[in-house]
């Protein structure tokens, strides 16, 4: 299949890209590099810089695709801003980027491209989870900006379901970590500017990069008082997309959490940390982050189910350790 990945030079789209090439597809990434690296992508992916508000560049690409005789089977949109912090601060660069600009894009879909598209959605959708863990038929109530704007998305892509027969799957993310294994080691990792995950930040310490970790709030309503979080691999991550993707050859419209099903606490990740890493990473209580959930946990039991997939990296652990493998292959070159 040839595949137009929007995002596709991040971490989470390069890692999709490098997927689609070891499958024998043939993916095109669209990009920005506002937060990408095109050095990161694949050796010899077809590479198309621009934005994703430009609809007459992407309705050229999609015509210039079939004039050619080589129409794409599908999109994969993973371009978006998702500092949920930041869309507290700067909610408008939000519903910009991530709602108007997926317009366009679903614009130029509806006008020539492929009618299957799989969109990176997220956990932010529900907001304050009223049960745990979170199906996908609990409410929708974002407490950020960056829930918003990606909420809005899905309520664009049902209606155009509805109205035109767009074929579409909505994969709600929880936390993506971890570094992608192959024949070479690990290839890319998850890295910001500015960071604001907590795996990264934690390893940046193992690392001496940083002088310590932050907590942000150590009295919400869980064990140990810090924020509960279900971090996924990016390479189950990735496989649940290329399944999603042919799910769509049969299906109208599919709607999937994506995660570990367990729930993790930053101090629990903290702790993780220090034993894959051998480091003591100090650590300092901080104030509670606006719009930060006490708990948020996946069921993923519809994707096992409904698409056959299978993570492979279950243990904290493990996604940690290969997170690690990169951070030092990248750091302490």
């Amino acid at each position: 299949m040839r595949i137009l990945v929007t995002g596709g030079a991040g971490y989470i789209g390069g890692t999709l890209a490098q997927l689609l090439v070891e499958q024998g597809h043939r993916p095109v990434v669209f990009d920005n590099l506002s937060h990408g690296r095109r050095d990161l992508l694949p050796p010899g992916v077809e590479f198309v810089e621009g934005e994703l508000a430009d609809r007459p560049l992407l309705e050229s690409l999609f015509i210039a695709a079939k004039n050619q005789g080589r129409p794409f089977d599908g999109v994969l949109h993973m371009a978006a801003l998702i500092e949920a912090g930041e869309s507290m601060v700067r909610p408008e660069i939000f519903f910009r980027n991530n709602t108007a600009s997926t317009l366009a894009l679903l614009e130029a879909v509806l006008a020539h491209g492929p009618r299957r598209l799989v969109f990176s959605s997220t956990a932010a959708v529900y907001g304050e989870p009223e049960s745990i863990p979170i199906k996908e038929d609990a409410r929708l109530l974002p407490t950020n900006a960056y829930g918003e704007s990606k909420l809005l998305v899905e309520q664009m892509l049902g209606w155009f379901h509805r109205v035109h027969g767009l074929r579409y799957a909505s994969l709600r993310y929880f936390n993506v970590a971890g570094a992608p294994e192959g024949p070479a080691g690990v290839t890319r990792g998850e890295a910001h500017e500015p960071e604001s995950h907590l795996i990264p930040l934690v390893l940046d310490v193992a690392l001496g990069r940083r002088a310590s970790i932050r907590i942000y709030g150590d009295d919400y309503a869980t064990p140990d008082g810090t924020c509960i979080r279900d971090y996924i691999h990016v390479s189950d991550l990735a496989d649940a997309h290329l399944l999603a993707l042919n799910a769509l050859e049969t299906e109208g419209k599919l709607i999937f959490n994506l995660g570990n099903g367990q729930g993790f606490s930053v101090r629990e990740v903290i702790e993780s940390a220090r034993r894959v890493t051998s480091h003591p990473i100090p650590a300092e209580v901080h104030p509670r982050r606006p719009g930060d959930p006490a708990a948020l946990v996946a069921s993923s039991e519809k994707a096992i189910r409904a698409l056959g997939w299978k993570p492979k990296y279950t243990r904290l652990d493990d996604i940690i350790r290969t997170a690690w493998a990169w951070h030092q292959k990248r750091y302490q070159a």
